[in-house]
């Protein structure tokens, strides 16, 4: 017997799509691409384990949270984001000295932002990558790093800051997806997404005004 697909109300093509992600600019992201999608907050334990190396931790993580929000018919996205600088992970800061010292560790050098990413259907992995995005940064003054961190930007960030935000006077060059470093590699995104079948609703991009009202309230990640 055929089986019909599911019907989806959001008026784009393809099965309905879930963000299992509490971060705001991912929700963004797919926004912006034409990708109308429900948000839910995935509940899972992010610590890295010891010895596992970056790779294998967004890998782990990304698939949890799209694991996470097993429910109807459609698709979830789930993802994780790190900062890699010298072999180490960078994590989001606890306290605004932890923030000045990453700040000061990614000063006037090259570091690494992996994007683990998983799709997944009916409880199960249908497509999953890693996004790597090379960053220099140039370097900093300790009075740039203090107003910086004075903003209250790096405390929910890895590595301490954003670079669609006030970071991005930080940056002398980026190689790979910038999207990637905010969340989600979007040009391998889009693909996959394609490859399953869904494809976005009209493109309608969000005036900069119209951004904070447009993110769901569902937690702080990057």
């Amino acid at each position: 017997m055929h089986e019909e697909p599911p019907e989806n109300t959001t008026g784009q093509l393809g099965p309905p799509l879930t963000l299992a992600s509490g971060s705001p600019r991912r929700h963004l992201l797919l926004t912006e691409a034409g990708y109308l999608h429900d948000v839910v907050a995935p509940e899972v334990d992010e610590t890295q384990l010891e010895g596992e190396a970056a790779e294998t931790y967004v890998a782990r993580v990304s698939s949890a949270k799209s694991l996470s929000a097993v429910g109807g018919d459609g698709f979830t996205i789930g993802a994780d984001t790190i900062v890699v600088n010298a072999g180490l992970v960078l994590g989001k800061p606890r306290t605004r000295g932890e923030a000045s010292l990453m700040l000061r560790s990614l000063s006037g050098g090259c570091h690494r932002v992996l994007t683990g990413w998983c799709i997944s259907r009916r409880g199960e992995m249908v497509a999953s990558g890693i996004g790597t995005t090379q960053v220099t940064f140039r370097d900093l003054s300790d009075s740039e790093i203090e107003r910086y961190i004075a903003t209250g930007e790096p405390m929910d960030r890895a590595g301490a800051y954003a670079i669609q935000g006030g970071a991005r006077h930080f940056v002398a060059s980026t190689v790979g997806s910038f999207t990637n470093v905010m969340g989600l590699p979007m040009e391998a995104m889009t693909k996959a997404l394609a490859e399953l079948g869904i494809l976005p609703a009209e493109i309608q991009p969000i005036a900069p005004s119209d951004r904070r009202s447009e993110m769901p309230s569902v937690g702080r990640e990057r």
